[in-house]
């Protein structure tokens, strides 16, 4: 019984011990977890070509609504609709017959004034010898004179209704104005047309070249202004995307912008000019214009997997500073170069932007750089060779 106490305060002390034990081991076990590892890509400006990218639409070079000239039934149509057509082909024909019976009126009496004039000139010049040696009156002489200049004025005016006919005769023959892609017909043989009247017959749409037409910000306008300004003949170059993301093979030019600005918005509308061989672009679709701006000898542009939007919809990015912590940073960028965005502000030389494991890491949090892959299967690939003997 002597050795109860004994034995209660060896146990006591072993299992202080095993405690004490425990207590050192247990940090070891509950250690944190290791700092997430991301890719960065390390900011540097660079001087790259800056252009801007702007909504458009596509409009015809030339377009000419045809109309009749004259009044009358439609006989014939005598074109494919949708068609490449020449200036100066035929496309309908109107009912002639009025015209002619028009035209060879104003022959007949072309020939009728002229027959008089035949007469008239002889006449004057034998009253004039008689009146010399007083043969006939004065009073006579002069009218012969008078007769022989009627007579004149009525052979010109004759021409000129014989000339109107002729043109009238002509209008019959509705002809293209110009050359082109010609629409739908809006008549058919049968259907009445009058002169001048408000409804086309139809339109033709000249498509090589077209123009683009795009709005830009006053402001971005003047800066490009500015830089053409002192190069004779230089002209801004622009690309197109299509509506599928395409991008459009011809290179355009900018040709003009318009002599005000919409007080709306702000805005001025820009027009450039594009060869079109191929007819791909048509009149009304919507594109996107690659306007360049020139060169920025200090331009920052970052991978576009390392932006994002915030709810307020502004681009943002997750920078790792240099004390191994993640920022978010709100960016103004001035469109895309490629694969990356241009960054007007919110990034300066230097910034380790994240580009892998964005959604590993939030601002706030600890993270660190992956090392290369290149190095990292190099590392793995020498671990697993085997050795020499």
């Amino acid at each position: 019984m002597k050795t109860t106490p004994r034995i209660l305060l060896l146990a006591c002390a072993a299992a202080l011990a095993a405690g004490c034990h425990s207590s050192k081991e247990a940090p070891a076990g509950a250690a944190a977890r290791p700092a997430p590892q991301v890719g960065i890509y390390s900011v540097k400006p660079e001087a790259l070509a800056v252009n801007t990218e702007l909504p458009g639409r596509t409009s015809p070079y030339q377009v000419a609504e045809v109309r009749p000239q004259v009044g009358g039934i439609v006989q014939k149509r005598l074109f494919t609709e949708g068609a490449d057509v020449t200036a100066g082909m035929q496309l309908y024909q109107i009912d002639p017959a009025t015209y002619q019976a028009a035209w060879n009126s104003a022959k007949a009496a072309l020939a009728r004034a002229e027959a008089n004039l035949l007469t008239s000139g002889p006449k004057v010049k034998r009253y004039k010898e008689l009146v010399e040696i007083e043969g006939v009156s004065r009073q006579d002489y002069d009218d012969a004179v008078a007769a022989h200049a009627q007579a004149t004025a009525d052979v010109e005016s004759a021409r000129a209704a014989l000339e109107t006919a002729r043109i009238n005769l002509q209008y019959t023959k509705v002809s293209a104005p110009i050359s082109g892609r010609i629409s739908r017909s809006n008549v058919t043989p049968g259907a009445l047309v009058t002169a001048g009247q408000a409804a086309t017959l139809t339109t033709v749409q000249q498509l090589d070249p077209i123009y683009v037409d795009v709005t830009q910000s006053a402001e971005e306008m003047l800066r490009l202004k500015r830089q053409f300004e002192g190069k004779s003949g230089a002209q801004a170059k622009v690309t197109l995307k299509l509506a599928d993301g395409s991008s459009y093979a011809q290179q355009g030019k900018l040709q003009f912008a318009d002599a005000s600005v919409d007080p709306g918005t702000g805005n001025v509308t820009l027009r450039a000019l594009f060869p079109n061989p191929k007819h791909d672009l048509l009149p009304g679709m919507f594109v996107r214009a690659i306007v360049e701006n020139g060169v920025d000898q200090q331009a920052i542009a970052v991978p576009q997997q390392g932006v994002t939007r915030n709810p307020k919809g502004e681009a943002t990015a997750l920078v790792l500073n240099d004390k191994g912590i993640v920022e978010q940073r709100v960016l103004v960028t001035g469109g895309t170069l490629g694969d990356r965005w241009l960054v007007k502000s919110g990034l300066a030389a230097g910034d380790r932007v994240i580009v892998e494991g964005v959604q590993k890491v939030k601002p706030g949090a600890p993270a660190t750089v992956a090392p290369p892959v290149a190095a990292t299967a190099s590392a793995a690939g020498s671990a697993t060779k085997p050795a020499a003997h």
